[in-house]
């Protein structure tokens, strides 16, 4: 085959064989497809799309480029759960503890921040010591113990995925939709899983802005899955305002703690029992959705979660006296008040510029190589539909170092727009199965 007529064919938005996207994968994996030809049929890609059988075999060609996980030693069902990535979006790190404390198995490969979005695995890491770097090994044998592990993506689970990521970041493909389910779903399958509940992010902070691209995304995902013989669901849920009051590392840690001990801010808690729900019925543990609920509640009010959760962290190398002690967790030196110039509600959020505030002071990052400071992070007070008075506080700002100081307070006072009364959006705008 010939790279230049797979490129073309695509480029006149054309059908790709399976036998073609074999060949480009196994090509660019190797080398022998350099980076501008890549870059070129990605972008081709991007512009005309791809149908149904191309992703799947897109997808199903970067899951084998690497290990795909045997947790055939794992009685039961193995669910995990994604979120495309949002604003103060902890909810993977009360989710896992409870559903693996009523009997589901989760084997949970998370990611890092990305762009303004915050990151699984640096939340994880403001934990000291919690290691989230365990190779393949260590991996299957947690799950086979606790029922639960969450690790970030090593070298050998869809390698192919990580080089073309790499290039889409670099050449302006990244929001493209078979390109992000694609991707997506190449790394879970690869996880050893039977079922997959998708938390798909639908506004200002997301990297779906709209519902009618969410709703595609979705219905992607929920296509590939189903190819591949995989129970999967997913849920369109909004990333308007930042999920719950804490944004940054140390600071959602906490708040997830919070709400494995039966607290926390509502959407956060409405959010978790949702998706808890949901994975534990296609685990086979509950017969229905309000089952599931049930059983997931049961287990924040028995205090069964927070064991779980206490079990991941000593197995993975945390403090689990942080459970009861916050002050062992990374904190910030200095902190400052961003109140509201005016009388009014609280219209909207632009959760974006929350995020790319937190960035600015080290909570994400502006390069790969970028550390992040776990002590850095937000509170959030007022949240769309709020009434607030002028000079009231809107939002708490935490932080170690004045460098950008200004602009990151600047970002968060555009955030919020402030003026008459609007009517409350759903937490869940829809369910695609």
């Amino acid at each position: 085959m010939l790279i230049q007529d797979i490129i073309i064919k695509k480029r006149d938005k054309k059908e790709l064989a399976k036998e073609e996207i074999s060949w480009f994968i196994k090509g660019y994996s190797n080398g022998d497809i350099p980076d501008y030809q890549a870059a070129a049929l990605l972008m081709a890609i991007f512009l005309n799309d791809m149908n149904l059988d191309e992703l799947a075999a897109l997808t199903d060609e970067m899951l084998h480029s690497g290990t795909v996980v045997d947790l055939s030693n794992v009685e039961g069902a193995k669910i995990d759960k994604h979120s495309t990535g949002g604003v103060g979006d902890k909810i993977s790190i009360p989710l896992a503890p409870i559903v693996a404390s009523c009997g589901v198995s989760v084997p949970m490969v998370s990611g890092r921040g990305l762009g303004h979005t915050g990151g699984t695995l640096d939340k994880l890491e403001s934990i000291p010591g919690f290691n989230v770097n365990l190779p393949i090994s260590k991996f299957r044998q947690l799950v086979g113990e606790i029922g639960v592990c969450l690790i970030g993506q090593t070298k050998d689970l869809a390698p192919a995925d990580k080089k073309i990521y790499a290039l889409r970041d670099a050449t302006g493909t990244v929001p493209s939709i078979p390109l992000i389910a694609s991707s997506i779903m190449s790394k879970k399958l690869a996880e050893g899983i039977d079922g997959l509940v998708l938390d798909v992010k639908v506004g200002t902070g997301a990297f779906m802005t709209t519902l009618e691209k969410a709703t595609q995304l979705a219905q992607t995902l929920v296509g590939i899955g189903k190819k591949a013989g995989k129970n999967t669901a997913a849920f369109l849920t909004r990333m308007d305002d930042p999920l719950g009051k804490a944004v940054g590392n140390s600071c959602e840690i906490i708040e997830s703690i919070e709400i494995l001990k039966g607290r926390g801010p509502d959407d956060i808690k409405e959010l978790t029992l949702t998706l808890a729900a949901q994975m534990l019925h296609l685990g086979s543990r509950a017969k229905s959705l309000e089952a599931g609920r049930k059983l997931a509640q049961e287990a924040i009010n028995s205090g069964k979660a927070l064991e779980k959760f206490e079990e991941i962290i000593i197995k993975q190398d945390g403090d689990p006296k942080v459970l009861e002690d916050y002050s062992r967790m990374p904190g910030a030196k200095h902190s400052i008040e961003i109140k509201a110039a005016e009388n009014g509600w609280i219209r909207e959020i632009d959760s974006t510029e929350i995020g790319m505030a937190g960035v600015l002071l080290g909570a994400g990052r502006k390069k790969v190589s970028d550390n992040i400071d776990p002590g850095v992070g937000m509170e959030i007070l007022k949240k769309s539909g709020d009434k607030v008075a002028k000079g009231e506080t809107l939002v708490i700002l935490n932080y170690n170092q004045d460098k950008d100081l200004e602009t990151a307070v600047a970002r968060i006072k555009n955030a919020y727009k402030i003026g008459d009364r609007t009517e409350a959006k759903p937490l869940v705008y829809k369910v695609i199965q």
